[in-house]
């Protein structure tokens, strides 16, 4: 029997829940990435439990046990129970009663072996009840997790045409949780090659969020690879080359998302994926940055000592060179200078459009000596 501890499985909130629960007879049951991670020693950030109560039933329980309640998704038979500030996403057992690549018809159930058989992978379909026992009902999922090996439940055909978003899960579940030396399984690659076409179905956002969320893994470069050997990654960014993936793997020291994206090359990227404004002025930034030729020392002084570092590593990765020894020393002298002349010490002599031009002319001077050029020394230009 295998029995897990976690500060979050014996916490107020997790002990509040399943107690209201249990006290009335049902199964409360934590799923998915909290009993994956805890048993791969991976920080947890959501909590999710799986229960025969039905929705109503849990809105029942929580009046009656002072847990405050949030309909979050009740058609699809989710309740947010929060209890000492810690919200906690409770799901009623379900199965697919129909499936259109998307979206899923489901039927409550009360068999936990019914809700783990319509899940996406066998790690991904581990529960605990609330003194930390596993319950594996697949029976594939420990032994999977143990050998680090992302497999879809069942036939991996049948898994991808339910839901087309899973082709990507699988990628990105293999970027963060597979034995990097392992391969990827067999019969998912195929089935996620099989269902490219489908990758259409899929909205941009939620294209986006699966692949930044790839890219920000330790390691995605064995992921990237064989979504570009699969057609994947064609399908979802057609601008990306068959080298997108080694680009990435220059950059396996930055697990940055959106300075990975920008490794990737293509030029339609944040309109493709949907990426927000900030994300969007941030990828144009690093691709100009990297592609202009400044020093790291400017680089450090025009975007700061992280983003210039950034659009170094992603230059080393464009031209497949490594990075300036000197770079961090550089950068960081960039980002605390400061351009030493103001409008007030060429005035009265300069004015209006005039004014603006001379200090244009001196911080071009300024740039030109490496940011080294003192306030004494550019103002004598000035004066010759």
């Amino acid at each position: 029997m295998t029995r897990i501890t976690a500060a979050w499985l014996t916490g107020p909130a997790a002990h509040k829940v399943t107690k209201a629960l249990e006290d009335a007879g049902h199964t409360a049951l934590f799923v998915g990435g909290c009993v994956r991670n805890t048993l791969l020693n991976a920080p947890v950030t959501d909590l999710d439990l799986a229960t025969d109560a039905t929705p109503n039933a849990v809105l029942d329980l929580a009046d009656a046990t002072g847990i405050k309640a949030v309909p979050t998704g009740i058609d699809h038979g989710t309740v947010t129970l929060i209890h000492s500030e810690t919200p906690i996403e409770v799901t009623t057992f379900r199965a697919d009663v129909e499936t259109d690549g998307r979206h899923a018809q489901v039927r409550f159930s009360t068999d936990v072996a019914e809700d783990a058989r319509r899940r996406d992978f066998t790690m991904n379909a581990l529960y605990c009840d609330a003194r930390g026992t596993v319950v594996d009902p697949n029976g594939h999922g420990l032994a999977d997790l143990a050998k680090r090996r992302v497999r879809f439940i069942g036939a991996a055909q049948d898994r991808v045409q339910e839901d087309y978003l899973r082709i990507l899960r699988f990628f990105r579940f293999h970027a963060w949780y597979a034995d990097p030396n392992g391969g990827l399984d067999a019969d998912g690659l195929a089935a996620c090659a099989g269902g490219i076409e489908g990758l259409a179905q899929i909205s941009a956002e939620r294209v986006g969020g699966e692949i930044k969320k790839l890219l920000a893994a330790p390691d995605p470069s064995v992921a990237l690879g064989a979504m570009v050997q699969s057609g994947v990654l064609h399908a979802v960014l057609p601008g990306a080359d068959d080298a997108a993936a080694a680009r990435v793997a220059h950059l396996h020291d930055t697990p940055d998302a959106i300075l990975r994206l920008a490794a990737l090359g293509p030029e339609d990227g944040p309109v493709r994926l949907r990426l927000s404004r900030a994300e969007s002025r941030r990828w144009e930034s690093l691709r100009r940055a990297a592609a202009d030729g400044q020093s790291a020392r400017e680089l450090g002084w025009r975007l700061g000592a992280e983003d210039a570092r950034a659009a170094l590593a992603l230059r080393a990765a464009l031209l497949g060179t490594p990075l300036p020894a000197d770079m961090h020393v550089e950068v960081d002298a960039g980002a605390a200078a400061h351009f030493p002349v103001r409008s007030r010490d060429l005035m009265p002599d300069y004015q209006g459009a005039a004014l603006g031009a001379r200090l244009a002319e001196l911080e071009a001077a300024w740039i030109a000596s490496g940011l080294r050029a003192t306030r004494e020394v550019l103002l004598s230009q000035t004066r010759q």
